[in-house]
């Protein structure tokens, strides 16, 4: 299956998804790389498992989007 036409489960409100690495940058449609530059640099955050993988909610990287628009604004001249 391609990563990028890959279907994401319907978010129900009492459950926690939690999303790889490679899953929220396909989500986010940037590269790894970038996923891993925007975490150290603040501007996502990740939650940590006990083997030292990361792993990503929704609602992070949604989190992440909305900061993205606001770092980006339009400059009237």
């Amino acid at each position: 299956m391609d990563a990028v036409s890959q279907n994401y489960p319907v978010l129900e409100p009492e459950r926690l998804y939690l999303l790889t690495a490679r899953e929220a940058a396909c989500y986010l449609r940037i590269s790894l790389s970038t996923l891993y530059r925007l975490e150290r640099d603040g501007q996502l955050s990740s939650l940590r498992m006990p083997g030292g993988h990361r792993r990503y909610t929704i609602q992070m990287l949604n989190a992440c989007l909305s900061n993205e628009h606001q770092l980006i604004e339009p400059t009237v001249q």
